[in-house]
């Protein structure tokens, strides 16, 4: 804890030895009180303190550039972080501030001496420190003879103490010779030794300084035996021992304090309290000898030996599993699909493959035994192996803490982005200073139960170097057939890992090992569509960040229209992290106006959207790019969704060139070729002049250059823009397309179908054109989207050049030559008038 948390505490215990002042400060009938925690300051002595909290450091502030005079109480209970009234003692000491100084940390380091004992007798304020009335008490006692014998006594006590304790200089024994004050000695004699807070503040209590010194003297005789014994303890453990065997000293002066304690052996009970924490952990056969021979290694061990702290450790993580623990599954399938439904919208698919798990758990529990009077033998309750894969922000990671909830199961999450060490999974080998157990034998320990629900997330981010590859490790974790018997490195005995859950996440299936993604059932999880936003949004989102914003339901509402522009305007992604997070900035909005004072209920209608979140980020820029010929719009599946990308194609005077830009793969670079050569092997159908490929040069670019992309579903949408261009014929602002072409001009069926038309359906196209061939790839649509939307399917090329593009013929010049000033000044005489808007759109 450091200091700023803590209450104020005491430097250093030792006092300094000086006189006090004669001419010490009047002390006021009401004082500051600050508490101090696991220190008593006694009257007379000077002490360095600490002060860390707020209203304590203003305390000490307003103290300083005042008569620079508080009192300090100890605290009862340390563990309080904030006393009251009722949490401190009542008799303390008036002290004067005589230094401050302020830390880096904002802690401020006080240098105080104690001036009287006070009785705190009626608290005044609590707030914003505590003050009370004080009265002073008079601690001058007449000398007397008995006085005197008291405070030799104690000289001669404290002197002894002082040469046995080697840490109190010989300068303390000195000062003390050297006060004459009855009461200033005592306190300085009881500020310089070891004291419990209950005793020192019971010494602080005596009202009669000749009783304070009975007390002090019953004190140290105690502590002195306590030190002599020691010292003799350690001079009989050095006439035993030889000088260069200073361990075996050691190990025989702990000996000699346990006798003289009279306490047992410790070692022994450690290891009769593990070996009843084998017994009673379930332990299969093999775990249970490796443990017990671990645990006879142990006793013949001492424990300095540096073995003895390995195969301790080793054995608590052995007893400490969850050999035989188990959750209780709740195999109700109306209570599974209520807790689903309460927690996520739609996700149909996920929903349907936990209620069919949970229907066989329940019927081979129904089922074990006998059946329709025949054995049944061949149950077995398993686990399975489930892998979430969607763009982000469409609910897999909450999906895992929805099905743990609706099992009754515990939920243990491990991330696995950026992990490169196998290690992380099997863990360390023993033999290695400070191995530790993988993940998943620490997850599920921390669960406490061998079935929990287990979510490796992001496990298509799995990295591999020179340390291993943690992908091939956990191909023994997710396959049912090999981990049964899973063996860590530090544990190496096998532990059971069929009855966990185990749900795998990711955004790309391309990165994940073909091995790893043979074990696991794929659930591909699409984008959500504009209605199934606006219905997450009103039923989930917008209440929790209401919530989370301290708002009430009734301070605002978001209204249906109000949503949709949000999600049309303001947002651009398949899942709905930033449709929460664009609702959440509406909400902090609200909340301000409403501590303000301004408004007590607001409803956000669709034209206040731009009032809260700004001006409009996207549009649908489809018919603007796409007016001119050379421009196509194209559908792509990404990790985040599907998106749409424009092709654009210009021309230029050369001599058969061809250059492809906008960091393309060698796949897509592939594709354009076709593409080029496709229409070349055409033109004198599509009207393209048969020598002008002899003096043009074609640039094909894929704007957003700083992406890389790939692939070759984008054929045909290659092939149309070079043949708007070669045509001049525009193509329709309204269509999307995808599709691989062959040199032929057959087009072959792509992936991502489902991704790519709802993205199409984002961007505001309505006609998208496919391959024949996935025509069947159309029921994972949504039917909503189906409605909308109108499907070309097509087989070759040719049907796509009919479909997209446009009757009308944009003429289009080359750009003016730069030979010479008449050339170029005859160049723009009959540059036509629509070259500029070409120019313009070639640079978006």
């Amino acid at each position: 804890m450091s200091s700023a948390q803590q209450e104020e505490q005491r430097v250093s215990v030792s006092a300094v030895p000086q006189q006090v002042q004669q001419d010490a400060p009047d002390i006021p009938d009401v004082l500051p009180i600050l508490p101090l925690r696991n220190v008593v300051v006694f009257p007379r002595t000077f002490v360095p303190l600490t002060v860390g909290q707020p209203r304590s450091i203003q305390l000490v502030d307003e103290a300083a550039v005042g008569n620079r005079i508080m009192g300090l109480v100890a605290t009862k209970d340390p563990s309080i972080e904030t006393p009251g009234p009722g949490d401190v003692y009542t008799t303390g000491t008036a002290a004067y501030i005589h230094r401050m100084i302020k830390g880096a940390d904002g802690n401020i380091g006080l240098f105080v001496q104690g001036l009287s004992r006070i009785d705190l007798a009626e608290w005044v304020a609590e707030e914003p420190y505590l003050q009370a009335h004080v009265s002073v008490v008079d601690e001058s006692p007449e000398m007397t003879i008995e006085l005197q014998a008291l405070m030799r006594n104690t000289g001669d006590l404290f002197r002894r103490m002082v040469e046995l304790v080697p840490h109190m200089p010989e300068e303390l024994m000195e000062a003390a010779l050297n006060i004459e004050d009855p009461a200033q000695l005592v306190y300085f004699i009881a500020s310089n030794i070891r004291m419990d807070l209950e005793d020192a503040q019971n010494f602080l209590e005596i009202s009669e300084v000749v009783d304070k010194f009975r007390s002090l003297t019953a004190i140290m005789n105690r502590e002195l035996e306590v030190l002599e014994l020691g010292r003799k303890i350690q001079t009989e453990a050095q006439e035993e021992m030889e000088k260069t065997q200073r361990e075996y000293f050691l190990r025989q002066q702990l000996k000699a304090i346990q006798q003289e304690l009279g306490e047992g052996d410790e070692q022994a009970m450690e290891v009769t309290e593990l070996r009843e924490k084998i017994e009673e952990s379930g332990m299969p056969e093999e775990a249970h000898r490796e443990a017990t021979r671990e645990l006879s290694r142990l006793e013949k061990l001492p424990p300095q030996a540096a073995e003895y702290g390995v195969i301790r450790t080793y054995l608590e993580w052995m007893t400490e599993m969850p050999w035989a623990e188990a959750t209780e599954d709740n195999l109700e399938i109306g209570h599974a699909r209520q807790v689903l439904d309460e927690d996520h919208y739609d996700l149909d698919d996920i929903k349907d493959r936990i209620l069919e798990y949970l229907a066989v758990q329940k019927l081979r529990q129904e089922r074990m035994g006998t059946e329709g009077g025949a054995d049944v033998i061949d149950f077995e309750v398993g686990g399975a192996i489930l892998s979430f894969i969607g763009p982000p922000g469409v609910g897999k990671t909450s999906l895992g803490q929805s099905i743990a909830r609706a099992l009754g199961r515990e939920f243990i999450r491990m991330s696995l982005g950026g992990v490169r060490d196998e290690a992380e999974i099997r863990g360390h080998r023993r033999t290695y200073i400070g191995a530790m157990p993988g993940r998943i034998v620490q997850g599920i320990r921390r669960a406490g139960t061998k079935n929990p629900v287990f979510m490796l997330d992001e496990i298509d981010k799995v990295a591999a170097d020179w340390r291993g590859d943690p992908s091939s490790a956990l191909l023994e974790v997710l396959d049912p057939a090999q981990n049964k018997d899973f063996r860590d490195h530090y544990l190496d005995v096998p532990f059971d890992l069929s009855q966990v859950l185990f749900i795998a996440t990711g955004n790309v299936l391309s990165t994940i090992s073909p091995p790893l993604r043979d074990r696991m059932e794929i659930i591909q999880l699409s984008g959500y569509t504009e209605n199934d936003k606006v219905h997450i949004a009103e039923g989930y989102l917008a209440p929790r960040q209401v919530k989370q914003n301290g708002l009430r339901e009734d301070e605002i509402e978001f209204t249906a229209g109000a949503l949709r522009r949000v999600i049309r305007d303001y947002t651009r992604e398949a899942g709905v992290r930033n449709l929460e997070r664009e609702i959440g900035k509406v909400c902090r909005k609200v909340a301000t106006k409403i501590a303000e004072g301004g408004v007590e209920r607001t409803i956000v209608e669709e034209d206040d959207v731009p009032a809260y979140l700004g001006p409009q980020r996207f549009f649908f820029e489809c018919a603007d790019r796409t007016e001119l010929p050379g421009v196509a719009t194209g559908l792509a599946a990404t990790a985040t969704g599907g998106d749409v990308l424009f092709i654009e194609a210009t021309k230029m005077p050369g001599g058969k060139g061809f250059q492809v830009t906008g960091q393309l793969g060698d796949v897509m670079k592939e594709s354009a070729q076709a593409a080029l050569s496709y229409v070349r092997s055409k033109s004198e159908g599509l009207g393209i002049p048969s020598k002008f490929f002899n003096d043009t040069d074609v640039h094909l670019h894929v704007p957003a250059g700083a992406i890389p992309k790939d692939g070759p579903s984008a054929g045909v949408t290659m092939a149309t823009a070079l043949a708007s261009l070669l045509t001049g014929r525009p193509i329709r602002a309204d269509i999307g397309m995808t599709g691989e072409i062959t040199l032929r001009g057959k087009v072959l069926p792509v992936g991502g179908i489902k991704e790519k038309v709802m993205a199409a359906h984002r961007a505001g196209l309505r006609t998208v054109i496919l391959p024949e061939r996935n025509e069947k790839d159309l029921e994972n649509i949504p039917e909503e989207i189906r409605e909308e939307m109108q499907f070309v399917f097509i087989e070759g090329v040719g049907e796509v050049f009919d479909t997209a593009l446009r009757d009308e013929v944009v003429e289009l010049a080359f750009p003016p030559q730069q030979d010479g000033p008449g050339e170029r000044d005859q160049a723009e005489k009959e540059s036509p008038p629509r070259e500029p808007a070409m120019a313009a759109s070639s640079d978006q």
